[in-house]
């Protein structure tokens, strides 16, 4: 038995091939083995919409409040070599280390590249 991708929509492992197309039999989904390759290839964008790749460096634009520290994260601090997380479901797409915060994760769209 081949093996079939999963779902993209419920990730249902119960796929099978009719005629070129995905098909789930739980949620009715259907697609193309070309729209899942399209698919896997996840774009992160800064706030300008510029691409970004893992250890690139970028800048806060604007003041970003912290949960259990004292101060804010104040807008023009620089982040060095970033690491991002593609499926991240709280919208914290990237890891990184701030200094005088230490590891923490950030979101693209208050981030621009340097």
């Amino acid at each position: 038995m081949e093996n079939l991708p999963s779902c993209p929509e419920c990730g249902s492992t119960y796929t099978y091939e009719d005629r070129g197309m995905m098909i789930c039999p739980e949620c009715a989904h259907e697609w193309s083995q070309a729209d899942a390759t399209e698919e896997t290839a996840a774009v992160i964008k800064d706030s300008n919409g510029n691409v970004l790749a893992d250890g690139d460096n970028v800048t806060v634009i604007k003041d970003l409040k912290v949960k259990g520290a004292s101060g804010a994260i104040k807008q023009g601090t620089k982040v060095k070599g970033i690491r991002l997380v593609v499926d991240a479901a709280d919208g914290h797409n990237i890891d990184c280390k701030v200094d005088g915060f230490g590891p923490m994760k950030l979101k693209s769209e208050f981030v621009k590249k340097n």
